[in-house]
């Protein structure tokens, strides 16, 4: 099958590897041409713009970092649209909000072509495992039909509803797992101020209820000091606030994501936004006097 895929960022970089490892002809583009170079070579064609990818495709798959990086690809000078014919079927695997989604599903419907909302989470590792857990919203159909594409890149796919859904579940789950890094900054701040070893808190929370998916890589990233981006700040702080947007469009209270927000926009501001999402214990660490590491036992 032809298969298009824009955005060969942290996740991007992976999902295509197990596209064309399942034989599959693939159409690739991003902003960034060296970033398409490995998959070049492994025999995908990089295309001049994304309307050039939907023509020569199917099925298009975007992974991007905003809903407005969505939007410029899709609806933009040269975007997907412009090239969409009525075969055309769009997978957006970014994290966006429902709104944008149906906007430009409208727009998709108007030339005959469809759009689904399909996005993802497990991060770099998932993705680089093909163990990713992707939540689709829209035509049903057209999900049942490329699911099995959906599988070579991930190990949880789920139909959630209709267009939209998709967005709806992965915003809720992120503002979960922004809100879990803060208050488990907050806790693990608090027991090793009092005197407890990271490892052994890290041990007895894990053994007990107030374990969470949220802290398995604390031992070899936050407790070493290790910051390195798989999912950065700045797109942790969006999604908080993709959240807290779309309470508000609804008229839901949100007092507690609120007051997270403000703790991610306090970050950015200090300059973490390019950081690991766990870079938000930096900010507890600041405040609290203490460090949240494992003591080198060479000292």
């Amino acid at each position: 099958m032809k298969v298009g895929f824009i955005g060969i960022g942290l996740m991007g970089q992976h999902m295509v590897k197990h596209i064309i490892n399942a034989g599959h002809d693939l159409f690739v583009y991003d902003i960034n041409k060296e970033a398409a170079n490995e998959i070049v070579a492994m025999g995908a064609i990089f295309a001049e713009n994304p309307a050039q990818v939907a023509r020569s495709t199917e099925v298009v798959f975007t992974s991007l970092p905003r809903p407005q990086d969505v939007e410029e690809v899709t609806l933009g000078e040269g975007g997907l649209l412009s090239g969409a014919s009525q075969n055309t079927t769009h997978f957006d695997l970014s994290t966006t909000d429902p709104d944008t989604i149906r906007n430009v599903a409208s727009l998709y419907q108007q030339k005959g072509a469809t759009i689904l909302d399909a996005p993802v989470s497990g991060g770099t590792v998932g993705s680089e495992k093909g163990t990713l857990c992707i939540m689709v919203g829209g035509d049903q159909t057209k999900y049942e039909k490329y699911k099995p594409i959906l599988d070579v890149m991930g190990s949880e796919i789920m139909y959630c509803g209709e267009i939209g859904s998709g967005a709806v579940c992965k915003i809720a789950n992120n503002l979960i797992g922004m809100t879990l890094g803060v208050v488990l900054s907050e806790a693990l701040s608090m027991g090793v101020k009092a005197g407890v070893d990271p490892m052994i808190l890290y041990n007895a929370i894990s053994a007990s209820t107030g374990n969470t998916a949220h802290m398995k890589s604390y031992p070899d990233t936050l407790f070493k000091g290790n910051f390195e981006p798989g999912f950065k700040l700045d797109l942790g702080a969006k999604d908080v606030g993709l959240a807290t947007d779309l309470g508000r469009k609804l008229r839901v209270p949100m007092k507690v994501s609120n007051l997270i927000q403000q703790t991610y926009i306090n970050a950015q501001n200090k300059g973490l936004g390019q950081e690991s999402t766990l870079a938000i214990a930096k900010l507890q660490e600041e405040i609290s006097g203490v460090e949240i590491r494992i003591k080198d036992k060479a000292n």
